[in-house]
């Protein structure tokens, strides 16, 4: 009987010491000592990064909330009147998308601007800007100017017309 209890402490030995030799190998290659680059198909096919070269609008297509312009026909004209409604609906829009860069204030003082090397966002109080037309700050909202990434994916036609109407009560 002795010898019996034996081999069973031996065969548990044996056991215990291959479990802990295959999990310290897993623990290897768990905490990356060892590495192993594996095969990502994510990581060969091709991207499209959304807001930097967004793609081409289908020929012959129109939004479902209508033609915001027609190309080369010139800045569109607002349709939207500037009322209380369209200029609280505009500054609500201009908090969430545009207070980052161009500040509550619209000068061009938000906290990414710092961070922005090469060039400012533009202060929206100025008499250059103020000077465009509702068409031509509406074309720059739709289709971004320098780094200004362009906003149509984000914004519908109407609420880019209320962020001009507001715009236009930024003035110094």
């Amino acid at each position: 009987m002795i010898t019996s209890w034996n081999v069973i402490f031996k065969r548990f030995a044996v056991i215990f010491a291959v479990v802990a030799v295959l999990f310290g190998i897993m623990m290897l290659f768990t905490y990356d000592v060892i590495k192993i680059d594996w095969v990502s198909f994510m990581g060969i096919q091709p991207s499209h990064r959304q807001m930097r070269d967004p793609l081409p609008v289908p020929a012959q297509s129109i939004p479902i909330d209508g033609p915001a312009f027609i190309p080369n026909m010139g800045a569109p004209t607002n349709p939207v009147p500037a009322d209380a409604t369209s200029i609280a609906r505009g500054a609500e829009l201009f908090n969430v998308t545009c207070t980052a860069c161009h500040g509550a204030s619209g000068v061009g003082n938000g906290p990414v601007a710092a961070f922005l090397q090469t060039k400012k966002p533009a202060d929206l109080t100025s008499p250059a800007v103020q000077f465009l037309s509702d068409g031509a700050i509406f074309m720059v909202i739709t289709n971004g100017f320098g780094l200004m990434p362009p906003l149509n994916e984000n914004l519908t036609v109407r609420e880019r017309w209320d962020v001009v109407n507001y715009v236009r009560t930024l003035k110094k």
